[in-house]
């Protein structure tokens, strides 16, 4: 497993955010040589599909890894830092890419006893380009030649498990995450005749806490929503009132119907509290991803195969979904399948170590080898169960 390590620290030393990852893409590639794989790039972005086919037929498995950064500028400390300015595997990405290479060697080695095809997909574009859609798009789920009859991904987490525990829950592990803005227009004046303006300032005031409470008051504590405002924007001067101001914020759900609920909600309180007031509001709503929801049998099983093969003690169910999104919730929309998460904070790091998406995120790549183990058993199985 070294050169998996190595590949994993290449990869974190030169990231690349987005859709289009050239240098991260040709590095898989060049790691996956020499194997029985069909390997097709794709269009849209830089992905990787590669299709093993067993020795005999059988079901298709989709194995799942994202690969893109984050921009961000490290502050880990880690002798294999990120050289590009503004840009880090602060999400483990780096970690997943290397982890299915590992599977896909794992699993051509023992090709000969494989019943079936496995499909393995590298993807870009996670982190908010909605890759995953892309990648449908090009066929990801025909690539075998029929749909697969499971799917399995996993991702590293810093302090939401314990160091080299694995944990998924059946149903909703991930929310649906929802990127809005609602523009308040008014009419702008002086900030001493205010009687003479329309002031947006104190209605978009007005908005937040209404949205707030509408959020804490409106959904209950086994399908919970969150929304939180990120930014408010309006007016350059201080005794200017200005003609507009602009606030940006997500929601996150864990049901299509919250997730429903909480669209309508926001607009209508929106366009409520602004004409209240005599002023207007306009709210752009991006849906964003799906929630990520698990296949009861598939969680089980992947359970079954973690304690066989790590330990019990390897294992722990997710007690509450994350409100985090992921585009992966696309492909098990339609695919039964369940999303590993594993602690990979440093075992000597701070307590608490500081999170995904954290410029000081580290995460142990001596994990990359218990989760091929897991990802390539998971497969074997459930090929081996038809």
């Amino acid at each position: 497993m070294r050169a998996l390590r190595e590949l994993r620290r290449d990869l974190h030393r030169e990231p690349e955010v987005g859709l289009r990852l050239p240098s991260t893409q040709r590095r898989v590639t060049e790691a996956l040589a020499g194997l029985p794989l069909e390997i097709r790039h794709g269009a849209a972005l830089s992905s990787i599909v590669a299709v093993l086919r067993g020795a005999r037929p059988g079901p298709a498995v989709l194995l799942r890894a994202d690969m893109d950064a984050l921009p961000l500028t490290e502050e880990s400390g880690e002798p294999f830092s990120s050289v590009v300015a503004g840009a880090m595997h602060a999400c483990g990405h780096d970690l997943h890419s290397a982890i299915l290479v590992g599977v896909a060697r794992s699993l051509c080695a023992a090709r000969q006893s494989l019943a079936g095809s496995v499909v393995l997909a590298w993807q870009p574009g996670e982190e908010g380009q909605d890759g995953m859609a892309l990648m449908l798009g090009e066929g990801l789920l025909e690539a075998a030649g029929a749909p697969p009859v499971a799917t399995y991904g996993v991702h590293a987490l810093s302090g939401t498990l314990p160091h080299g525990v694995f944990g998924t829950r059946a149903g909703a592990s991930h929310a649906a995450a929802a990127e809005f803005a609602v523009r308040v227009t008014g009419a702008g004046g002086h900030g001493g005749f205010p009687h003479l303006a329309r002031d947006p300032i104190p209605v978009a005031a007005e908005i937040v806490t209404a949205v707030e409470v509408f959020a804490a008051r409106r959904f209950g504590p086994t399908d919970p929503a969150v929304v939180s405002f990120g930014s408010v924007h309006g007016g350059e001067a201080h005794n200017v009132i200005p003609g507009h101001v602009t606030l940006t914020g997500t929601a996150r759900a864990f049901s299509p119907d919250a997730a429903r609920l909480v669209a309508e909600g926001v607009h209508r309180i929106a366009r409520g509290v602004a004409e209240a007031h005599g002023l207007a509001a306009d709210v752009r709503w991006n849906e964003g991803y799906p929630p990520v929801i698990n296949d009861p049998h598939e969680v089980a099983l992947l359970e079954s195969v973690v304690r066989e093969t790590l330990g019990a003690d390897r294992y722990a169910p997710l007690p509450h979904p994350l409100p985090a999104g992921d585009d992966y919730a696309r492909v098990l929309d339609v695919v039964p399948g369940a999303f590993a998460l594993f602690g990979a904070a440093p075992a000597d790091d701070a307590e608490p170590p500081p999170g995904n998406h954290s410029p000081r995120a580290r995460f142990d790549d001596a994990l990359i080898e218990d989760a091929v183990t897991v990802l390539a058993h998971l497969t074997r199985r459930r090929l081996d169960a038809r």
